[in-house]
C-alpha cells in the first residue's frame, strides 16, 4: 500500500503515524510536468496523449518519469480502438473456406484442383487483441487514479497540522481566573 494512502486511511497496519510520516518524507518525489507528446505518436494515440496528461495535470499526477508509462497507454488505446474496428468490420466469427484438393487428369497431364468443400467458424483474433490492450488501459488508468474506483483509492486527505483547534481555543472568550492574574 503506498504510504500517503496508509496516512490518508488512518495507519490501518498500525505502523504508527510518524513512521509513515518519515517514510512519506523519505520517498523520493518525482519533478512535475509531463514530457511533450513523442513525435511518434500519431492519430489516436495522440489524442489519447493530450487527453489524459491534461486530466493528469488537473489532478495534480503528472510526472516526468510517467511519460513512457503513458505513451504506452496511448499506443494500447490506440490498438484497442484499432481491433474493435476490425471486429465491427469482419465480425467477431469468421468462416473460413476448407478445401480439397483432388487429382484430375486432363490431355496434359494431370493437374491439382482445389475445391471447396465446407467452411469452419473461428474467433477473430482481433478479439483476443482487443482484450489484452483494453485490459492494459485498464492497468494504465487503475494506476493513475483516471477510473471511477481508483480515484476513491488514490484520495489523499490533508494531514491535520492542528490549526483549526488553535484557532478554536484562541477565539474562546478568555477564563475569569486568567484575566485576574
Amino acid at each position: 500500500m503506498p504510504t500517503a494512502q496508509a496516512i490518508a486511511e488512518g495507519d490501518p497496519a498500525k505502523r504508527g503515524v510518524h513512521k509513515l510520516d518519515a517514510r512519506l518524507a523519505a520517498e523520493p518525489k518525482a519533478e512535475r510536468g509531463l514530457p511533450d507528446c513523442p513525435k511518434r505518436l500519431q492519430g489516436l494515440a495522440r489524442e489519447a496523449w493530450g487527453f489524459w496528461s491534461e486530466e493528469l495535470e488537473k489532478m495534480g499526477l503528472d510526472h516526468r518519469p510517467d511519460g513512457p508509462m503513458l505513451e504506452g497507454a496511448c499506443r494500447q488505446y490506440a490498438r484497442a480502438v484499432a481491433a474493435d474496428l476490425l471486429i465491427e468490420a469482419e465480425g467477431i466469427i469468421l468462416e473460413e473456406p476448407v478445401t480439397a484438393s483432388r487429382s484430375v487428369r486432363t490431355p496434359e497431364g494431370i493437374v491439382r484442383e482445389k475445391e471447396i468443400v465446407g467452411y469452419t467458424k473461428s474467433v477473430n483474433p482481433a478479439v483476443g487483441v482487443s482484450d489484452k490492450c483494453w485490459g492494459k488501459v485498464l492497468q494504465f488508468c487503475s494506476q493513475f487514479g483516471l477510473s471511477p474506483v481508483s480515484r476513491t483509492r488514490l484520495t489523499i486527505e490533508k494531514k491535520d497540522d492542528g490549526e483549526k483547534e488553535l484557532l478554536a481555543l484562541l477565539s474562546k472568550p478568555r477564563a475569569a481566573k486568567e484575566m485576574t492574574q
